[in-house]
């Protein structure tokens, strides 16, 4: 793998300079379960003054925290100082660090699995927390004090379900207690942009039901969402039971839909701000609840509103997960009819789709009709009439059009 070739050259360069540096974290995880991976972390007892003298490219993301990112053969490199973390005081970060030992650095991480090192010169692992067992045993648990490691932290409680959920490990015993102890001091240490990040991870990995699961056991769900505090574990697992029935790669706010079977639009949009999610994906929630009205008020939707609904660049995905949302029974009946209805109204969803109206502004004009409301009350109009009749040209809409009540008629 060209990244892991340029990695090792960094860490052989370090080593011609008379440093020690390792892979760290991830990557030798990963490469203990024989998964590929491209994201390699360096650790070494080269300042990072050395770092900076050796290495010409270079970006200054954390220089206090001693850790320097080397731009080399192409690729970025996380270049990190072997350090130990002092005086924690805000739930996230350290006050202070102190340039330390690969050991010392070792105690300082986050979980088991997480906290060894490799040595691409000489093909060695380096474990000093006991991560290879815990590996081969399939357990997530903290270096040391798992309330000591999560009060450093508080987002290593909903990493913890992230990594259970990717490997489809087990949390030990005394680091679930910590986390359920601990659920209640994730805010303010935490920023919610960073909540939402852990989120989107975990919808991506297959078995996103059972992490929710888990993080409302462990309480942390409610602290998120406190609008979940008195729902039953029994009624979440329901209530995500139907993940199963998601088209794959659904977007991570999709899933809101389902925690939330009763909310409102307000409620949900109200949900989506507090989490900052983009606008795009505010965007689907709003199409998505659009999508259950019209669903849900049978005969009374027009022909247009489900045309300009189909048009929707995100229409199917919202579509199947609407129908997922649905009890099993209807679930086939409601996919047909969509089916059907797009079939029958496909070039007209085509024409919206790439604004291609049957009857334009500037034939409108050339009937007499001015620039003003009127103009706009009649292009819907036309549109309506277009899609309703199933017209295919500008003529046979155009005539329809002048025989409606909204044509101007002449004294």
């Amino acid at each position: 793998m060209d990244v892991q070739r340029s990695a090792t050259s960094v860490v052989r360069k370090l080593s011609k300079a008379g440093y020690i540096a390792y892979f760290a974290g991830g990557w030798v995880r990963d490469h203990l379960l024989k998964r590929s991976s491209s994201d390699i972390d360096i650790a070494t007892n080269a300042p990072p003054e050395v770092i900076l003298d050796l290495f010409p490219h270079t970006i200054l993301v954390g220089l206090s925290f001693g850790v320097v990112v080397v731009i080399f053969e192409g690729y970025q490199f996380e270049v990190a100082t072997f350090r130990k973390d002092i005086g924690y005081l805000n739930g996230r970060k350290p006050e202070q660090i102190e340039l330390s030992t690969p050991q010392e650095d070792a105690l300082r991480r986050d979980f088991t699995i997480n906290g060894m090192f490799y040595d691409p010169l000489a093909e060695e692992i380096y474990d000093f927390v006991g991560g290879a067992s815990d590996l081969k045993k399939g357990v997530i648990r903290t270096i040391g004090s798992p309330y000591e490691r999560f009060v450093e932290d508080r987002l290593r409680m909903i990493r913890a379900i992230r990594f259970a959920c990717r490997f489809e490990f087990f949390i030990e015993a005394d680091t679930q207690d910590a986390i359920a102890e601990n659920a209640n001091t994730l805010f303010p240490a935490v920023a919610m942009e960073r909540i939402w990040q852990e989120l989107t991870k975990m919808s991506m990995m297959p078995n996103f039901n059972h992490a929710l699961i888990e993080m409302h056991r462990l309480r942390l769900l409610p602290v998120i969402f406190p609008e979940l505090e008195h729902v039953h574990l029994h009624e979440m697992k329901r209530r995500v039971s139907v993940f199963t029935f998601y088209p794959n790669n659904s977007p991570t706010v999709l899933y809101l839909l389902a925690l939330f079977p009763e909310a409102s639009v307000e409620k949900l949009i109200g949900i989506c701000q507090n989490l900052r999610v983009s606008n795009r994906d505010m965007a689907l929630v709003k199409l998505a609840m659009h999508c259950k009205t019209l669903v849900e008020s049978h005969q009374e939707v027009d022909d247009v509103s489900w045309v300009h609904f189909y048009a929707k660049s995100d229409a199917q995905c919202v579509l199947l997960v609407d129908a997922a949302l649905r009890p099993a029974e209807k679930q086939g009946i409601l996919l047909e009819n969509h089916y059907l209805r797009q079939k029958s109204f496909h070039e007209h969803i085509l024409r919206v789709i790439h604004r291609n109206p049957l009857v334009t502004s500037a034939r409108l004009k050339e009937q007499g009709i001015p620039e003003g409301k009127l103009l706009g009350v009649l292009l819907k109009e036309a549109e309506r009439i277009a899609i309703g009749k199933d017209l295919s040209t500008a003529n046979s809409a155009l005539e329809e059009l002048q025989k409606s009540t909204f044509w101007p008629k002449n004294d």
